[in-house]
């Protein structure tokens, strides 16, 4: 017999509203540290290179800010998903045929 389907604790609205607030805080704590790190990073650039071309700089800055904010938009996912109980709601049907697969 399957099991029901287990409501997700994000299925709640009020819930819902502050877990995605709390994704979203992280996600400009992570905006703000990635504009840090771009300042820096173009800051070092022009101490040790000079003004090159403009095309350096924007590339840098691009290559940083997409990639930090990239990786804090997929981590923070996986901690919403975790931290608010979605995952174990997912029933993937593994408990049925557990059984099964040590006999």
């Amino acid at each position: 017999m399957a099991n029901p389907v287990r409501p997700s604790p994000l299925d709640d609205p009020d819930y819902a509203h502050f877990a995605w607030g709390r994704y979203f805080r992280v996600l400009r704590w992570m905006g703000l540290l990635t504009l840090g790190v771009i300042a820096a990073a173009v800051g070092y650039l022009y101490a040790t290179l000079g003004l090159v071309s403009i095309h350096l700089y924007i590339a840098a800055m691009l290559g940083i800010g997409l990639t930090m904010m990239l990786m804090a938009a997929l981590m923070g996912l996986v901690f919403l998903s975790s931290g608010t109980g979605h995952d174990e709601a997912v029933d993937n049907g593994l408990e049925q045929h557990v059984d099964e697969w040590w006999k």
